[in-house]
């Protein structure tokens, strides 16, 4: 089974290639966003964040100005999390817990780390952050690294990590449970693993896959979970209804990432190209793609 790391890991490797252009912060909104209305964000791997239908709140672009595509284990920004209430957001800096944040997200000045230490100077940390769940209250949030390691901020507690599950591939993703005593966490080989109060509804973990699982995201009452794959496919478990998916169709781009709907009716996946992809109920806002960036898109996140 062909696998596609390197389009995760190390995404600004496909800048050249690809053509991206500028990936600076956008207001890309088509129409003006209310606290009730479906909205999501794209975040580029440059910092740039593009928000449709969803309040822009600011973006690391400017931090993250010199960094250099050629440097790929410097790449800046490898994931976006929005509070519940859409009022603000975290973006993930694979080197670093105390990720920048915007609008009402907090719980970046103290995060307690539970991971590996880096491999070496200069290199990609071998427990890099690859995805983010923000806390219920809005006051913190969880990462998984590469390995398994997590870190939790500010609000979030510490239910476990899955840094002796050995035989796992990387970590893609994590999600919070409703109350957040708990979270899931997706590696790419379609993988799940449950802490706390988080119940386990299954993985594709030991099932033939196309393509790697690049993430994840959880039902509104926490009931299930939706996992996608590079290739566009859809895995569903618990009460995450399956509403279509880009699996064996044709992509310009990767995908990226998935964000669930306001009642999880539907859901959003995200393509390196800045591309998006309305499923179900879930209303399409617009996108990036088609446009000129230099960098390519890593992450999506919705309002709830």
């Amino acid at each position: 089974m062909k696998r596609w790391v390197s389009l995760v890991a190390f995404a600004p490797l496909l800048a050249a290639p690809l053509g991206f252009g500028p990936a600076g912060a956008a207001n890309e909104s088509p129409s003006t966003p209310t606290a009730s209305s479906p909205g999501y964000w794209l975040v580029g791997a440059d910092g740039g964040v593009f928000s449709f239908n969803a309040l822009f709140h600011g973006s690391n672009s400017a931090q993250c100005a010199s960094v250099s595509p050629s440097h790929a284990p410097y790449v800046c920004s490898i994931a976006i999390g929005a509070t519940p209430d859409g009022g603000g957001y975290t973006i993930v800096n694979p080197l670093s817990s105390g990720s920048p944040q915007f609008g009402d997200a907090a719980g970046a000045s103290s995060c307690a780390v539970h991971t590996v230490a880096p491999s070496g100077p200069g290199v990609m940390p071998a427990d890099a952050w690859r995805g983010i769940a923000a806390t219920p209250s809005g006051q913190g949030y969880w990462l998984v690294g590469y390995q398994g390691g997590i870190a939790s901020c500010g609000d979030a507690s510490f239910y476990g990590d899955s840094l002796r599950e050995l035989a796992a591939s990387a970590r893609v993703g994590i999600a919070g449970t409703v109350d957040g005593k708990g979270y899931w966490v997706v590696a790419e080989d379609g993988g799940v693993f449950s802490f706390g109060d988080a119940p386990f509804y299954g993985s594709m973990g030991g099932k033939p896959l196309n393509q790697s699982i690049v993430g994840m995201a959880a039902t509104p009452d926490g009931k299930g979970y939706w996992l996608v794959a590079s290739d566009g496919g859809i895995f569903c478990f618990g009460d995450a209804a399956y509403s279509g998916s880009e699996g064996g169709k044709p992509l310009d781009a990767p995908m990226v990432g998935i964000a669930a709907n306001l009642d999880g009716t539907g859901y959003w996946t995200a393509a390196a190209d800045g591309g998006v992809f309305a499923l179900g109920d879930a209303p399409f806002k617009g996108s990036m793609g088609g446009k000129h960036l230099n960098w390519p898109v890593n992450g999506i996140a919705s309002k709830r």
